[in-house]
Parts: structure tokens; sequence; C-alpha cells
């Protein structure tokens, strides 16, 4: 019950639709009332032989075919609102979902896959407004006609109510006994196809890995192994609802039995009219059409509870991160950026940085260097507060980030990872995706700046042309060129720069490394390198060894002493060969 109260809670918005509908269910309730009523009435008056008054009759028929026309109108009416409403409820819930996901850690993303969450929101959003459709469009009118129902049966007679009222208490523990187990089956089925699903979403992302590594079988197999374990939990959950529904429709049809013999044989008696008897049978109908289709009401308010679960545990999920009531909007002068005794760990996980302290100077440029797994990333990741430092503090200009609002944060750094992350839709959109409002004047001068412009006018449509799902019709050069034509667009005093020139052939690489001095210029910058030859033109490098800094200063310094750095340019004199290759590789390096 604390699900379903749950579940109608979420739609408290839309509390218009549902007191219409209830009103309109409570009329078409009430018409549908009468008809047994009349049909005894005419039947009484019919048996009269020649003495029955034809145009009493005529009433009666007349009287039946407006109420099954005012029946057939409100029914459509009060359909037509619980459809507006589901769609209504379905888009407050999507968006609900969606928002609340755009407030997790980042670490929630580092343990699920895409392909589960997006799962987890059709499941959970779609039975849950299936459920609520149901609800408006049958339970409540399926209450209110057994409530009318039961009533006016007893005004005829009392032991055919008590036989019908009988039924409810009897179907719901029936149906309680077997709830429990068909949810932890349902629970098992989604599942298994959050994680068919989640699979299916990775395969499709990297179906060129998956092709060009002949694993096509593999993914097929591994998808089709899990949607089995669905078919071969479905078989003992259906089979035990059918055996249990079986055994409810037995219940009624003995009870129903009860109550044709006791109505057929008091008619018999003369105890009651023809007539009367006629209208409890149909009273009868009435309450045994929803008693039978109570099978699917009940099947569908156990999906939505079941699938509804994973809904309304992501949903109480609290940030782990966020902005303290008094915190001040961040205001950048010179920019200059400091990590003081910064400490941080992964939940589970050993702890990535151990006192971590390093100045970067306003307009200056910082390189991170270290072996794969020491936390270069992890860093620029704290400076954004996508995660949450351990110990010590991060201060911008002085203010520290735990004090300030996470959007003026974000406001004033501008990223550049080292996949460029685009979005399907037009250049000029993935470019104005830092700024929104900007003018095609200022797009076109970022991307010049960024050496794309020239690229974009070979297109046919230029700027307005469609570069596919993560830039998949632009090369490795043009898809980081838009990348930093974005950054220039946002003109972030704080920049982090994952560069990523390694993949990049020659001439692309010139192209964006002449980019990424524009973008640099006058900007506070932290880079994670990948080239030996970005390090040598940096202000300062930091190389992290053990979670900690193992050697701080300019390039000049660093090159005069025995530590990291020093021994990778030592590394880059020497010819090719697997131990130089697999050292630069251990740092993320190329020459």
């Amino acid at each position: 019950m604390k699900s379903i109260i749950r579940i109608l809670a979420v739609a408290k918005g839309l509390r218009r639709y549902y007191i219409a509908i209830t009103i309109l269910s409570v009329l078409a309730s009430i018409t549908l009332i009468l008809f047994p009523v009349l049909t005894g009435w005419a039947i009484d008056e019919v048996r009269k032989g020649k003495q029955a008054r034809v145009d009493f009759v005529i009433l009666m028929a007349v009287l039946l075919f407006v109420m099954d026309f005012a029946v057939n109108i409100l029914n459509n009416i009060t359909g037509c609102l619980g459809d507006i409403m589901s769609v209504k409820l379905q888009r407050m819930l999507s968006k609900q979902y969606f928002a609340h996901l755009l407030t997790l850690p980042q670490q929630y993303f580092d343990t699920e896959l895409s392909g589960k969450i997006i799962n987890r929101l059709n499941r959970s959003i779609t039975q849950i407004t299936n459920f609520v459709q149901m609800f408006s469009n049958n339970f409540l009118q399926f209450i209110v006609t057994t409530v009318f129902a039961l009533v006016a049966v007893a005004y005829y007679s009392w032991p055919v109510a008590l036989m019908l009222l009988s039924l409810y208490p009897i179907y719901i523990l029936m149906t309680m006994r077997t709830s429990s187990k068909w949810q932890k089956y349902q629970a098992t089925k989604n599942h298994e196809l959050d994680v068919a699903s989640g699979r299916f979403a990775e395969a499709v992302n990297q179906i060129k890995v998956v092709k060009s590594y002949r694993q096509q079988l593999a993914e097929l197999k591994f998808f089709d192994g899990h949607m089995r374990k669905v078919v071969d939990t479905n078989q003992p959950q259906s089979k035990m609802w059918h055996i249990s529904d079986f055994r409810r429709r037995l219940v009624l049809n003995v009870i129903f039995l009860g109550v044709y013999l006791y109505v057929f044989v008091s008619a018999a008696q003369g105890h009651i009219t023809p007539g009367e008897a006629v209208a409890l049978v149909l009273f009868a109908q009435q309450i045994r059409i929803p008693i039978f289709t109570i099978s699917f009401l009940v099947e569908n308010t156990q999906r939505a509870m079941a699938d509804s679960k994973d809904y309304f545990e992501i949903m109480s999920i609290k940030p782990s991160i966020t902005d303290k009531p008094d915190a001040a909007t961040l205001k950048v002068g010179h920019g200059e950026v400091i990590f003081d005794d910064v400490r941080f760990g992964y939940e589970g996980g050993e702890h990535v940085l151990r006192g971590v302290s390093f100045r970067v100077a306003p307009g200056s440029k910082l390189a991170l260097v270290g072996e794969s797994g020491e936390g270069k990333t992890t860093i620029t990741n704290i400076l954004l507060r996508l995660y949450e430092v351990g110990g010590g503090t991060v201060t911008i200009d002085g203010q520290s980030i735990s004090d300030i609002t996470q959007a003026s944060l974000h406001e004033a750094i501008g990223v550049v990872f080292q996949e460029p992350a685009l979005f399907s839709g037009t250049i000029r959109e993935n470019i104005a995706y830092s700024n929104p409002q900007a003018t095609q004047k200022a797009i076109e001068q970022a991307a010049e700046a960024a050496n794309a412009h020239d690229f974009i006018m070979k297109f046919e449509k230029g700027y307005d042309s469609q570069i596919g799902e993560r830039g998949l019709k632009l090369s490795g050069g043009q898809k980081q060129r838009i990348a930093i034509a974005r950054a220039l667009l946002k003109d972030a005093p704080i920049l982090i720069l994952d560069e990523a020139t390694s993949s990049l052939d020659t001439k692309s690489e010139r192209a964006v490394q002449e980019a990424l001095e524009h973008l640099m210029q006058n900007r506070t910058t932290l880079i994670i390198a990948h080239r030996l030859s970005t390090i040598s033109h940096v202000d300062q490098i930091v190389t992290l060894s053990g979670g900690r800094i193992a050697e701080s200063g300019t390039p000049a310094e660093l090159e005069k002493t025995d530590g990291i750095y020093a021994k990778l340019l030592a590394l880059q004199q020497l010819a090719p060969g697997t131990t130089k290759d697999k050292r630069l590789k251990a740092f993320d390096l190329a020459e």
C-alpha cells in the first residue's frame, strides 16, 4: 500500500484531472445502477400481459437508451482526460528523474551503466503512468460502481448483498498471499533486463570496436543470455500467477452459484418478483464484470509496485555535493588556483591523493605528469567539484570552492576533454553549447581562433551541418577543434585542458596545437599532458607519484634534477624501442 500511495503522490500536481475523472466516474456509475432497476420495472410491467402500459414500456426503453448514450459520452470523456493526465505525468516524472540525475555526484555515474539508467527510466515511468491511467480510467469507476451496486442489491435482498460483498476480502487475501513472491520474480527480471540493456547500449556506442575484434557473436550471446534468464524467470512467475488466478476465480464462481440459486429459488417461491430477480442478476453481473477484470488491475498494480522501486530508490539518493545555504558567487579576479593539502579517495578504495599542494599562478600554465592512476584527472575533477575532497582545501583567488555556488564555479572554468564530447546536432549548436545566446559572429570568431572555420565552410551547409551522434561525421582533429571553439566561446578565465593530440596525424596535431595556444592565452591553465613536446612550453610542471607530489618546478629547473621529468627527457633521446614506448605509455605520454 505504501508503494501505491507514493505512486499516486507523485501525480498530486494533476489533482484537477483526478477530481474531474472522479466526478465523471461517479456520474457514469449512478447511470449504470439505473439499468437493472429500469429493466426490472419494464419486465414486471410486461408480465401483466394485455393490461401492461405500452407507453410505460416505451418510456423505459427510451430511458435505457438515454442512459446508455450518457455512459458512452462520460466514459470517453473520462478516458480522454485519463490519457492526457498520463502523458502529462510521464513528462513530469521524466523531468524530475532527469533533473535529479543531474544533481547526483560523478561517482554515481562512475558505477552505473548508461544503458541501465535509461532502461530504468523507461520501465519505471512507463509502469507508473500506465498504473495511474488504469487507476483513473478503470479503478475509480470500478469502486464507485461496486459500492452503488451493493447498496442497490441490499435494498432488494441483504443476503445477496452479503454474498457479493464477501468476494472482496476473499479475493484480496488470496492475492496478498502471492504478491510478495510475484514481485521477487519481477525484480529478478528487471535486473536481467537492466544488465542486457546496459551491455546493448555499450555495444552500440562502440560498434566499431565490436566489429573490428569480431565480437558480434560474443556480444549477442551475452545479451541473449540475460534475456534468456528473463524468459526463464517469466515462466514460473506466469505459472504462479495463473494458478492463483484460477483459484481466485473458482472461489468467485462458487459464490456466484450461491447468488443465482438464492435469486432463482426466491423468485420461484414468490418472495421476489421476476423483475426484481432480473434486477438482482443484472446487479450481480455489474459486480461480476469488474471482479473478474480485477485480475488485470491487480497484475498492473503489482507490476507498478515492482517496477517503480528503482525510480523511487534513485529519487531518494541525496546529492552528496550541494551548495551551502549561504554559498557565495565566485568572483574571479586574477585566476589564482591553489590546492592545499588535498586528500581524496574513491568510495571503497584506497586514497588516490595524499596531501597534494600546489599553486597555479594567474595566467600561467601548469602541467600534471604522472603514471596512469596517479590522480591527474582526479585533480581536475576536484577543481570542477565533481568530487568532494576528503581533506584540505581548493581555492580560486582565495575563495574556497566549497563555499561558492557550483553554478558560478563551472561558469568560471572552461574544459577541453581528451575525448571531445560532442552532441548530435549541428556544428553551430555544438560550438554554442557553452553560450547558447552567442551571436553567429561570435561563433565564427571562436571557430576561426580554433582553426575550425575553414573546414566548417567546406561542408555543404556550413555551420548548419549535422555532425551525427558524438560527432561521428567529423575527423578526430575536426572534433577537437570544435571542442576548442566551444571553450573559446565560453571565454572562462580558468581552463582545464586534458590535451589530446597524441592520436592525431601531424597536420591535424599542428592545427589543434595552434588552436590550443589561442585558447590558453591570458588564462590560468591546468594541463594533463599527453605529449613531451607540450610539457616543455608550460610555466610549471607537477609530477605525481604514490598520490603525492614528487617534484614541482619549471621545465628548466626539473631538467637539471634526477626526477621523473628529467628521466622522461632522457627517454626521449633514446631510439624507439619496447622499453622506451612502455615507459612513455605508463605516463600516458607520447613524443
